[in-house]
């Protein structure tokens, strides 16, 4: 019979405590775990891109709740243990459910800290600590306006950040004249607030809060100077305590947190706990470093071997807060018998301070150049004598002599046991092995295995040097010429060039004129082929029907079961009761199955039958549709939020706007999809930070963003420029459209097409050439005449013609 092993606590330490018992002795417990959320294992350190719409709840899962199936582990989700009965070695949760234990394992974690001021309980006053607390936030951002987030640390900027990315007006309340005072001193303080209120964040400084007031929700924070602000939500984000009360009331030991000893055991001999929860020779724990320290030490004891001890070391601390790079470990701040060693760059925002004691490096702040941090660490950790190094220290591991190979070694000197990443706790052994054992060639693979670089990304730099230098020669991180299809060794960028130097202008001009190797092309060339012909000579070159997609071919998307989707276009998602009412004749008269609304604000027919497809464009046709082009590599839609003529928001006409830039732009084509959205104000309902092209009305003009996609990996978008007219809007929007077709590669999105290029590149065309954007704009006009061609109208048009012919002959 196993033994049964019971988690209370369904978070990081935790779970990261099962896995390592896993892999100790798989087959030794019987294991129920209980969580008080309703989700599997998540890192709650990515819980800030969720709220900034980086990331989803799916992408931040450690485990999923099929890994507590394969590992047949009973995951009680969303019931919170009340009761732990001691003598008779049971758990029980608030929904009366009962568990057995031979051994128990508590990672309770901590609970925020609230400022026990009048009004803290008011709704709109709330935590950063979990996945309701982000759900929260991103509800309020929706309806709200003014948010004020109390602490300056990590949490509280990543909130700020993220609400600000979220279109609230967001100032940030710190007690002191430092901020994230346990990772900087003053100086990286310093630079960092000049980031942040360039970015647009707003700061009150050295302000204590005294009160929260409100009639029947949040109002205003009032301040013990006398002062206050006006606010919707406040975000507390002041520190947290260990969540200690459950183990309290079971009688054990506890003073500030669960008391453990070396081995990670409660007083109670069949109790251990792990995590933020404990407190370990006088010490708490916030990071994530060493609670999967603590982790490693309890399973081995929960499997019996009895040979670890966990003894509290120094910490580092690398961060990614709001896109700046930090790093901080030890005494950063020192005393009187302490020196320091500072470089400052204020024009590239880098700063650096060792401290050294004794000829040894004993604290270091790093912002902005992180790269060396785990070399500073190691450095502290091994207690090296550092009199040798203090000439060269400041400029990084690769300026002590090893000549011709720069940065690249600089993780090769580290021991095996030095953390690499420390949002998961992988060191570099761990990381060497799965390289090795694996046979793991790239950074994507690598992340799979051991998930170094899946969370923050701070880290990556550092696994790629241990690819590059565990591989050696069969490492290659310049990446080769991508032939376009096995038809030809030519990439898209030397096939679009021929095709404009040598005048080619139709696909059999182009394969004999580089010699394809196949007479006809294939299903990968023809359609990328067609699309660079009517790229580069749109007023010449006859679009070739037969090497476009089915989907273009036929006009509408192709389903599952063979019938098809017809979506037709309503300018900037705007309708009125004609058109509704002809489409439900519409839908009628073709018995259309399923009529829905899409994401892009248009009404799609879904399950038409091929055949009846001419017909029902001649009936949407005559109705006053055009078509959608939601089958086509062209514009699809123009969202927008109804603006300033509804909304209490609105600082400008939105609506009328996307309207304009649809009309403009529809019928065009692409190398791929394109999407566009207007948002009528910074909260930005119509999600325009996340589309191809996307303007953001502000009250002195527009936001131009570009290079969003919502799709499988989602991507915000790069700010482009601000712009004061909706002339200058609708210019920008042309020449931007027209940068892209003529510079990408066919089924190439703007997100990867930026990405590739890089956003200077497009900058240095759009903004700062504005007689190269008003060619770029023209050339786009000019297409745009041959392409704004309905055609389902043509289509009902020809069928019309054949109907009278047969007519005329019968």
């Amino acid at each position: 019979m196993k033994e049964k092993l019971v988690l209370i606590g369904n978070g990081m330490a935790g779970v990261r405590t099962l896995e390592e018992v896993l892999k100790l002795s798989p087959d030794k417990y019987e294991i129920t775990v209980f969580g008080d959320e309703p989700y599997g294992n998540y890192n709650r350190i990515m819980l800030s891109p969720v709220l900034a719409g980086e990331k989803t709840i799916n992408q931040i899962m450690i485990n999923d709740l099929q890994w507590y199936q394969d590992n047949n582990i009973t995951l009680h989700a969303g019931k919170r243990i009340t009761k732990i009965d001691r003598v008779n070695c049971q758990v029980i949760s608030e929904d009366g459910t009962v568990a057995d234990y031979d051994r128990l394992l508590m990672a309770t974690g901590s609970r925020p800290f609230i400022l026990p001021i009048p009004g803290s309980d008011l709704p709109g006053v709330i935590s950063f600590r979990d996945i309701a607390d982000v759900d929260f936030m991103l509800e309020t951002a929706q309806t709200h306006k003014k948010a004020v987030v109390i602490g300056g640390g990590l949490l509280g900027l990543e909130a700020a950040n993220g609400l600000m990315i979220q279109g609230m007006d967001v100032t940030v309340v710190h007690l002191t004249d430092v901020l994230m005072n346990q990772q900087l001193d003053k100086p990286a303080s310093d630079m960092m607030l000049e980031q942040l209120q360039a970015k647009g964040l707003k700061f009150l400084m050295q302000h204590e809060s005294a009160a929260i007031e409100g009639d029947g929700r949040v109002e205003r924070l009032l301040f013990k100077d006398g002062s206050s602000i006006d606010t919707d939500l406040v975000v507390m984000a002041v520190g947290i305590r260990p969540n200690a009360e459950l183990a309290k009331s079971a009688g054990i030991y506890c003073e500030r947190g669960i008391v453990v000893d070396d081995t990670m055991q409660t007083y109670d001999p069949k109790i251990y706990a792990v995590g933020e929860c404990v407190q370990h020779r006088g010490l708490t724990f916030g990071l994530v470093a060493p609670l999967f320290e603590q982790a490693k030490v309890c399973a081995n004891h929960l499997v019996h071997m009895g040979i670890a001890r966990y003894m509290s070391s120094i910490t580092s601390t690398k961060l990614k807060v709001t896109g700046i790079d930090l790093f901080s470990a030890g005494d950063f701040i020192g005393d009187e018998s302490t020196e320091d060693l500072v470089f400052k760059d204020a024009a590239r925002h880098v700063y650096k301070k060792l401290v050294i004691k004794n000829d040894q490096l004993v604290g270091a702040v790093l912002y902005g150049d992180t790269v060396d941090g785990a070399w500073y660490f190691q450095l502290m950790r091994d207690g090296t004598d550092v009199s040798s190094l203090r000439e060269f220290m400041l400029f990084g591991q690769h300026h002590l002599g090893d000549s011709g190979h720069g940065a690249a070694n600089a993780v090769d000197g580290l021991p095996d046991d030095a953390e690499i990443c420390g949002c998961n706790g992988v060191c570099k052994g761990d990381i060497v092995k799965a390289i090795t054992t694996e046979s793991l060639f790239t950074l994507d693979e690598v992340k799979a295995h051991t998930k170094a670089a899946a969370s923050c990304g701070s880290c990556t730099g550092l696994v790629e040097q241990l690819l590059a230098s565990t591989l050696g020669s069969d490492f290659n991180d310049t990446p080769t010429k991508k032939a376009m299809c096995g038809c030809t060794d030519m990439s898209h960028g030397e096939v679009k060039a021929a095709i404009r130097e040598q005048q080619l202008k139709s696909i059999p001009e182009v394969m004999q004129a580089l010699d394809w190797k196949t007479s006809d092309g294939c299903h990968s060339c023809r359609p990328a082929l067609n699309y660079y012909l009517l790229s580069t000579w749109p007023n010449e070159y006859v679009d070739d029907a037969q090497s476009r997609f089915i989907n273009e071919r036929v006009h509408a998307n192709i389903q599952k079961d063979g019938t098809y989707s017809v979506v037709p276009r309503m300018w900037g998602g705007v309708t009125n009761a004609r058109e509704l009412r002809a489409l439900a004749d519409i839908s009628d008269k073709y018995n259309v199955p399923t009529v829905k609304v899409t994401g892009g604000q248009r009404i799609d027919l879904l399950g038409v039958k091929k055949e009846d497809l001419p017909n029902m464009w001649a009936d949407l046709s005559e109705a006053g549709f055009v078509s959608g082009h939601a089958y086509g590599k062209s514009l699809r839609t123009v969202k927008t939020c109804v603006g300033s003529e509804w909304c209490r928001f609105g600082t400008q006409d939105s609506t009328g706007l996307g309207i304009n830039i649809e009309k403009m732009t529809w019928g065009s084509w692409t190398p791929h999809k394109f999407k566009i959205a207007v948002s009528g104000c910074p909260r930005n309902c119509a999600e325009a930070t996340i589309k191809d092209l996307g303007v953001v009305c502000v009250d002195s003009g527009y936001e131009l963003h570009v290079g969003g996609n919502g799709g499988i990996k989602v991507r915000a978008t790069d700010f482009l420029c601000k712009v004061s007219t909706e002339e200058e809007v609708m210019e920008y929007t042309a020449a931007f459209m027209q940068l892209y077709r003529e510079d990408a590669h066919y089924l190439e999105r703007t997100a990867p097409w930026i990405e590739r290029v890089g956003l200077k590149s497009v900058v240095s065309q759009l903004v700062d050439d504005p007689d190269n954007r008003k060619l770029l704009a023209e050339r786009f006009y000019e297409s745009q005449k041959n392409a704004q061609e309905d055609p389902w109208a043509q289509h009902a048009a020809t069928q019309r013609e054949n109907y009278i012919s047969i007519k005329q002959v019968g």
